[in-house]
């Protein structure tokens, strides 16, 4: 049997009693990082006085995991298998994808449990979405591929969730605001830990409140829904700032289709530049 076991993203606290148990039985593990995983299970052990015994772990993530199941026997998992990602929700943002779909054309029987989310709990924290949204995890890191990336994300018809790092949460902010300052946004950090800390308001409230705070930790942003009507046939934002063209051509473009003034589009885009 195969069991995808979310972990504590935080606090320790979050581990569930159902997760403790499997813990306990499991004989083998599959980790996304091994360190990792021995760490957690020493940190439970002290804070829930259980004895996990030796486990056997093997290391499976995005570099290796194509290699292992290739040479990965279905009746292997006739004995108790784990998966554990490093923190959160396996499959989400983290590896877990490939070994539940292994499983499924392999009728290998497997559960997930449910766990620790750090974008739901962003998403609920934000009262940004009442029931749609669009998860889109980690954007590019650099380049036009993360302008267009930002731009569908501003163009979705509902709340957007982003994982980002500490290094980059400004520059995202600050590229939003350019685009639409208006656009209601949430920022959240460290969730479930000491210093979890949240931000609400427009691109603009939002980054200069970042540029006063400790950015250090893992964030979580929400991006309102775009709440004008999309043509989707139409050009994107994005297609237009990738035209080779003078900034003044792409500002009246602009301009035309999201009807702002082309001379403080013109003004922002000069700005991007510097």
């Amino acid at each position: 049997m195969l069991y995808f076991i979310p972990t504590p993203i935080g606090n320790l606290g979050d581990i569930s009693f159902r997760a403790l148990e499997l813990l306990k039985t499991c004989e083998i593990f599959f980790c996304e990082d091994t360190r990792v995983s021995k760490s957690l299970l020493l940190s439970l052990s002290h804070k829930f006085q259980i004895d996990f015994k030796t486990k056997k772990m093997i290391a499976f993530h995005t570099h290796n995991e194509k290699e292992i199941l290739k040479n990965l026997n279905p009746e292997f998992f006739s004995q108790n298998v784990a998966f554990l990602s490093d923190a959160g929700m396996p499959g989400i943002s983290d590896p877990g994808y490939t070994l539940a779909d292994f499983a499924l054309k392999n009728g290998i029987e497997f559960e997930v449990l449910p766990g620790a989310n750090a974008a739901l709990v962003a998403l609920v924290s934000s009262a940004l979405s009442e029931k749609e949204f669009v998860f889109i995890g980690f954007l590019a890191n650099k380049g036009k591929e993360r302008i267009k990336d930002i731009q569908r994300a501003l163009n979705h018809p509902y709340a957007s969730i982003v994982y980002e790092s500490p290094k980059r949460i400004l520059s995202l902010v600050e590229q939003i605001l350019l685009i639409d300052e208006n656009r209601e946004i949430f920022a959240i950090k460290e969730i479930s830990k000491k210093f979890e800390t949240k931000f609400k308001g427009t691109a603009k409230e939002v980054f200069d409140k970042l540029k006063q705070a400790n950015l250090n930790g893992e964030w979580v942003l929400v991006i309102s829904k775009n709440y004008h009507k999309l043509d989707y046939n139409s050009l994107l934002e994005s297609d237009i700032l990738e035209l080779d063209i003078p900034l003044k051509a792409k500002s009246k473009l602009l301009a035309k289709i999201n009807g702002k003034n082309p001379k403080e589009i013109y003004a922002k885009l000069l700005l991007s530049q510097n």
